[in-house]
């Protein structure tokens, strides 16, 4: 069992998503002349096989990411444990996967595709709804926050980051990877954070193309924090090996 209460279709909803309609936003993904840029990288975008290539290997790498999440550290740590901070330091299960799921869901929901991030409508469930909007974006954990965090909100809140990003990940075209988003005004107005306070993340974050938003703080971030995750696994006492 994965040691998650109550819902039976959650666990269902570990193996991949249900497909479905309104996913993809051709606009929202290349952008228009006020707010997106395309960027040649000298690819011919029209080659059918690169670019089921490419889709293939960045499904691959995405779900990559899911099944080392789910398979080494939601399924053998107990939710009982998510909350604790091993040996009395580094950071707890709970704010290792509310971090993983607030920048991969800010990437492609707010970064990319145009649209609030997931976490407003999963704040309430989250016990975060009066916390600052800013919560699990910063590296280092914030102890209020990832106390008031129950594990069942924050496994749909995970599953739903990665059931939506493979969904746009199935639909999207090798062209649209050149589009240079308009970073800076879509984390300030669709997700409302603050450039002031956050000015790392936006200065980080502005001036790259959709496939390195895919690369680097879906994939690359994923998986760096997955072996962080594995890392405090380990150190409970829960290796399998």
């Amino acid at each position: 069992m994965w040691n998650l209460p109550s819902d039976p279709m959650l666990f269902l909803q570990l193996r991949g998503p249900v497909m479905g309609q309104g996913e993809y936003d051709p606009v929202s993904v290349t952008g228009d002349s006020q707010h997106g840029t395309s960027r040649s990288r000298g690819c011919d975008t029209t080659d059918t096989v690169g670019d089921m290539d490419l889709q293939a290997w960045l499904l691959d790498s995405h779900s990559d990411v899911r099944r080392r999440l789910f398979g080494s550290v939601v399924q053998p740590i107990p939710t009982s444990r998510w909350h604790e901070q091993v040996d009395g330091g580094g950071s707890s299960i709970t704010w290792l996967l509310l971090h993983l799921a607030r920048h991969q869901d800010l990437a492609i929901a707010t970064v990319i595709r145009n649209k609030p991030p997931l976490f407003l409508a999963h704040a309430s469930a989250l016990g975060l709804v009066d916390a600052p909007l800013s919560s699990g974006i910063g590296e280092r954990e914030q102890g209020e926050v990832s106390a008031a965090v129950p594990p069942e909100a924050l496994a749909k809140y995970v599953i739903a980051t990665f059931d939506a990003t493979e969904r746009w990940l199935r639909k999207v075209s090798a062209m649209s990877m050149a589009v240079v988003p308009d970073t800076r005004r879509r984390l300030h107005t669709k997700a409302q954070l603050d450039p002031n306070e956050l000015d790392w993340l936006f200065g980080m974050w502005s001036g790259h193309t959709v496939d390195w938003f895919v690369q680097w703080p879906v994939i690359g971030h994923g998986q760096g924090h997955v072996g962080e995750a594995i890392a405090v696994r380990n150190r409970m006492g829960l290796s399998p090996f």
